[in-house]
């Protein structure tokens, strides 16, 4: 245990090891919570510093704080930057041999780590457990803790296991964090993990410095191209792909067309995959084509951009995905082109998945909620959040649907016929079966209900609309929020509150019509609108800081983003400090980077500024 540190309450220790002058959002709420000894269970989005919420309090109290992380890349990542602060952290995986893990072990027990980052099949290993009973723990920290769900795509099954850690060590606070997890998952993540009595911190899921954008398919790559000229020449990125082919096959043809890119699957051969992921870590301009394999844990700041050339099968994944842009704060985009083969493909994939059918049914009703985002006419955001249960008042004026309107039908008649049908057949069936309703077929089930006496069967048979225009009807009443599904019973639809103004007739709904988006611009989408305004001036100097940096990462064999972030060398062009001092209160500068480093940039400041 570093000693120093215990004398610091968190606001000075914040300012002195990270370099920050005020805690974000509830950070300090939840730091303090931990450091008393309190159990948490930490929603906040990625960027929003969640590593903090852990990092301090195992700095303050005594003992090491053990972090249970998932990837090995995010450990060694997190460590590198730990070092960089000053604090004596490590980790233990698979990564290590045995002579580098003993002499882990060894610092271990004589008290010369302040964080340890293990894997959680090290952790749940009794030797390993009988190890740390003999030693003081400052805190348990359960990182990407959505891993426990079994419905989610990043189960860890030895997640299930570390509710040991209450078993055995009741006394030591443990904080588990997430930036993925709807109230199912939440619920999951508390019983699993023995996190019942837990505080839970919910910051809100909102990223606003990302800008999403749905595109209908037409020619994906093309569009894809389009994107990337218009708005991403020379930015780090991430493009997802459904499948391994596709992900090789999109991977040359960028290379083809003068971008560096490179794939990333788990088909490929290990040691590719790690080259091809330490090389996006630790260059710049480098665009990385993967499958869902990518991702999870990468701390890269600036990436600048996430696209998505296939639907990804659930808003859950999304929102994941597209969370990995942007993590600096500063503006970043969502790109996703969509069409009915992917949802044709994914549907077929369910299909002849070995899940059994409730979770099956579930995956439907993700996949449909998906579906339903893309062809929303309101704004994305709110909608995305409101799946996650975070209500935005307005509009976020920085999405595709609030920047372009798109072209829209009065469907209130055709919402009213399906909340009415929703209602008289007591909100407990799917869509199949409401849409039979709704069109009057002899359906054994409608029979044996007596639904064929109800005043809304067949009430849309002369309508026009067919099945599957119902079925995008009622995908875009649940996205829009005016139906809500019981994906933990048998998927019924069932009536949100806002649906009564509608069904009194005092709102009216507009859906979407698959025909390009109206002309009229209520906000530019520039293309620039990812670059800092800068002058030629503030430009000559942003780069030899970021070529000082990137010199300094190569010598010491860590990423660019660890040195500094790219919003605190923005921090120096705007300020240009001209001494110790000035260079101290640049955000993301402490007290051993200043040391470090704070010279030898303020030398490149007065060389180039």
């Amino acid at each position: 245990m570093n000693e120093e540190y215990t004398t610091y309450s968190p606001l000075p220790l914040l300012k002195k090891i990270f370099g920050y002058d005020h805690f974000r959002g509830q950070q300090a709420e939840i730091i303090q919570h931990i450091v008393t000894g309190g159990d948490a269970l930490v929603l906040m989005p990625t960027g929003g510093g969640k590593s903090l919420c852990y990092q301090l309090p195992a700095l303050i109290r005594p003992g090491v704080g053990i972090v249970v992380s998932p990837l090995i890349a995010l450990m060694k990542d997190q460590v590198d930057g730990l070092l960089q602060l000053g604090i004596r952290a490590a980790f233990l995986n698979s990564s290590l041999n045995y002579e580098e893990s003993s002499e882990v072990v060894y610092r271990l027990k004589t008290r010369q780590l302040d964080l340890l980052y293990v894997a959680p099949e090290r952790l749940v290993m009794n030797h390993f457990l009988e190890t740390i009973e003999t030693i003081d723990i400052a805190l348990f920290a359960i990182d990407e803790a959505h891993c426990v769900s079994q419905w989610g795509h990043d189960f860890r099954p030895e997640y299930v296991q570390l509710s040991i850690l209450h078993e055995r060590f009741p006394h030591v606070p443990r904080i588990a964090l997430t930036a993925t997890a709807d109230q199912a998952t939440q619920r999951e993540i508390k019983q699993r993990l023995a996190l019942e009595n837990a505080q839970v911190f919910c910051t809100g899921f909102d990223r606003p410095n990302i800008r999403y954008y749905v595109v209908q398919k037409a020619n994906a790559k093309q569009q894809l191209l389009k994107f990337l000229n218009q708005h991403h020449r020379g930015d780090s990125g991430i493009v997802y792909c459904l499948s391994r082919k596709r992900v090789e096959e999109t991977a040359d043809w960028l290379c083809d067309e003068g971008w560096r890119a490179v794939p990333y699957h788990a088909g490929l051969a290990r040691d590719v995959r790690k080259i091809n992921q330490t090389r996006f870590l630790r260059e710049e301009n480098l665009i990385v084509v993967a499958t869902i394999a990518f991702g999870m844990g990468i701390d890269k700041p600036n990436v600048r951009f996430v696209a998505h050339l296939d639907l990804p099968k659930s808003l859950e994944s999304y929102y994941q995905e597209t969370g990995r842009a942007g993590r600096d704060g500063l503006p970043a985009n969502a790109w996703l082109a969509y069409g009915l083969q992917d949802v044709i493909l994914l549907r077929e994939i369910l299909a002849k998945s070995e899940a059994n059918e409730q979770h099956k049914r579930l995956e439907q009703h993700k996949l449909d909620a998906m579906l339903g985002y893309c062809e929303l006419t309101t704004c994305r955001r709110q909608s995305l959040l409101a799946y996650f249960g975070d209500i935005l008042p307005e509009p976020c004026g920085n999405c595709d649907n609030c920047l372009f309107p798109v072209a829209t039908w009065d469907g209130t008649i055709a919402a009213q016929k399906a909340l009415s049908c929703i209602y008289r057949t007591g909100q407990r069936f799917g869509v199949n079966y409401l849409i039979d309703v709704l069109l009057g077929k002899e359906t054994p089930r409608i029979l044996q209900f007596k639904h064929h006496k109800l005043t809304v069967y067949g009430v849309a048979k002369n309508d026009g609309l067919t099945g599957d225009q119902w079925r995008a009807i009622f995908r875009q009443l649940v996205a829009a929020g005016y139906v809500s599904v019981d994906v933990e019973g048998h998927g019924g639809l069932q009536l949100a509150e806002a649906a009564r103004p509608v069904l009194r007739g005092e709102k009216k709904v507009f859906l979407r019509q698959d025909s390009p988006r109206i002309k009229t611009v209520k906000k530019s989408f520039r293309a620039n609108q990812n670059k800092p305004e800068l002058d030629e001036a503030d430009r000559s100097l942003l780069e030899a800081l970021r070529a000082k940096r990137a010199e300094l990462a190569q010598n010491q064999n860590v990423p660019p983003y660890v040195i500094f972030h790219d919003s605190t060398l923005l921090d120096m062009v705007r300020v240009r400090p001209e001494n110790l001092e000035e260079m101290g209160q640049i955000s993301g500068v402490g007290n051993y980077k200043l040391d470090r480093y704070g010279q030898i940039f303020i030398d490149i400041i007065e060389r180039v500024g």
